[in-house]
């Protein structure tokens, strides 16, 4: 970082100037005033306290602390800002107020020290609140620049490597951060409300199932055998709901060995939910009502904006089938298609690559992706998907060849992807092994026959709808994020070296 700034600013020692701090910090040090060795510091009061109960706390003494993000020296009197949690303060330091020696010190504190500030609230003759010191203590030196002091923080991919100096000097990258947890804590209480049970499931899996997704792969050197890391939280989801356990959801990380874009990080939130005695229909009024209550606990209003587009999660969700959507879309009516060989024929027509071992199913939801998803702006659950996709998923009683399973998008995103979960043991080992002919075919993301599963299915699973969403996504559309790497606070990175 520091090479970066010095390029673009030749004429700013750094070197120097981080000499004069680590000196600073010398001298303290040998003065017996060393601010590292500070365990602790009472803060009564956060910034944004103070401004919104100011009729409160005006006249009253508060302590704040935080980074000094500037000073300005006048003589006998100086002003400095402090930024902390939840915003900034401007201080004023008066030598008569905090003492001679004392003002001194002060003087000699850099940009980017964290200080303690304890004096009463007042506000400036230009209507500022302000803290006007008596007390300012050192509690940790900084001994680098910040980089907004040299015009900004503008390398993104920097910024993203090194988010704890984005979080210092992006406001709005901290506000968005803060909002993704607020987003979680809102999924939570939503759920728990629901009657809902959290529960941990394994991150280490011998059989990385429940998604379509390349997993990552190690070697686990205790049992000498080789383990994979989960790309879905499915599977021992359902064997809670096997034993008992009526309503469960996770809300955890999961990995896929896949590549890097503005919606895909290889490893993500995902929360999954199974609830008994319900199907996917009761998925869909479940996620309607949870992105209701989500965006009005954090934002305070149903209408969301992303890239200046209008979304409005108070108005009921659009359903509308797959076989619809791609006929609304594309002209093509996948009723009167009969066979695999009149799909892959209308393909060609339709410029739609496909893969030789593509049969009917596929083919259609090759045509959804290719005319569809684009369109799918405000909220829509799109339902009924090929059997030939949805490998764990229940067939539509009417018609086989069709599931019970929607997918939820916004904004041309998938969203949400639940079904009335497959619990046919026969039926669920006769797709295992469909999956396993792909995998021999080299579709690497194909499912493998997990036989404890299976086992589990025997012993009896009750009609169960279960729904899985990525939480990035989401706090991405509730926050006017156009990169995942924007709401993730460390995302995976290439090595510098």
């Amino acid at each position: 970082m520091a090479e970066e700034i010095r390029n673009n600013q030749p004429e700013v020692d750094l070197g120097e100037q981080q000499r004069i701090r680590q000196e600073k910090l010398k001298a303290l040090q040998e003065e017996g005033n060393d601010p590292f060795v500070i365990t602790k510091y009472d803060q009564t009061h956060h910034s944004a306290d103070i401004k919104a109960d100011f009729e409160a706390l005006e006249g009253k003494t508060v302590s704040v602390a935080g980074r000094m993000m500037s000073k300005r020296i006048m003589g006998k009197a100086s002003f400095c800002n402090i930024q902390d949690l939840k915003g900034n303060i401007q201080s004023y330091v008066a030598r008569d107020s905090i003492g001679e020696e004392e003002y001194k010190a002060f003087k000699k504190l850099d940009i980017g020290d964290i200080i303690g500030i304890k004096g009463e609230v007042f506000k400036t003759k230009t209507g500022e609140i302000s803290i006007h010191a008596s007390e300012v203590t050192l509690l940790s030196k900084s001994l680098q620049i910040l980089p907004e002091k040299f015009h900004g923080l503008t390398n993104t991919d920097m910024r993203y490597r090194q988010r704890y100096i984005d979080l210092i000097m992006n406001q709005e990258s901290k506000q968005t951060l803060i909002n993704r947890s607020k987003i979680i804590s809102a999924v939570r209480k939503y759920l728990d409300g629901e009657g809902f049970m959290e529960v941990e499931t394994p991150m280490l899996v011998y059989n990385a199932g429940g998604a379509a997704a390349r997993p990552f792969e190690t070697h686990f050197n205790a049992l000498d055998t080789d383990i994979k890391l989960r790309i879905s939280l499915e599977l021992y989801l359902k064997r809670l709901i096997v034993g008992g356990m009526e309503r469960v959801y996770e809300i955890g990380r999961v990995f896929r060995n896949e590549g890097l874009d503005t919606r895909h990080n290889p490893e993500f939130t995902l929360m999954e939910l199974y609830q008994a005695y319900t199907d996917y229909h009761g998925m869909m009024d479940l996620t309607e009502n949870l992105y209701r209550y989500v965006a009005q606990e954090v934002l305070g209003t149903t209408k969301i904006v992303f890239n200046g587009i209008e979304m409005d999660l108070g108005k009921p969700f659009e359903r509308i089938t797959m076989l619809d959507a791609v006929k609304k879309y594309s002209g093509v009516d996948f009723n009167e298609i009969n066979s695999t060989e009149e799909a892959q024929a209308v393909a060609k027509e339709h410029h739609v690559e496909f893969e030789p071992h593509h049969k009917k199913g596929d083919i259609l939801n090759l045509f959804f992706e290719e005319f569809v998803e684009d369109h799918l702006v405000q909220p829509t659950f799109v339902m009924d998907h090929p059997i030939e996709i949805s490998p764990l998923t229940k067939k539509k009683p009417e018609d086989p060849n069709y599931v019970e399973r929607f997918e939820f998008f916004m904004n041309g995103w998938e969203m949400a992807n639940a079904y009335s979960e497959l619990n046919d043991p026969i039926d669920q080992r006769e797709r295992f092994k469909a999956q396993e002919e792909l995998l021999a075919l080299g579709d690497e993301e194909a499912n493998t026959t997990d036989e404890d599963f299976l086992y589990a299915l025997e012993l009896g699973m009750p009609p169960t709808g279960g729904i899985g969403f990525g939480i990035d996504r989401m706090t991405m559309l509730l926050t006017d994020s156009q990169a995942i790497r924007d709401v993730i606070l460390f995302p995976t990175m290439k090595p510098l070296d």
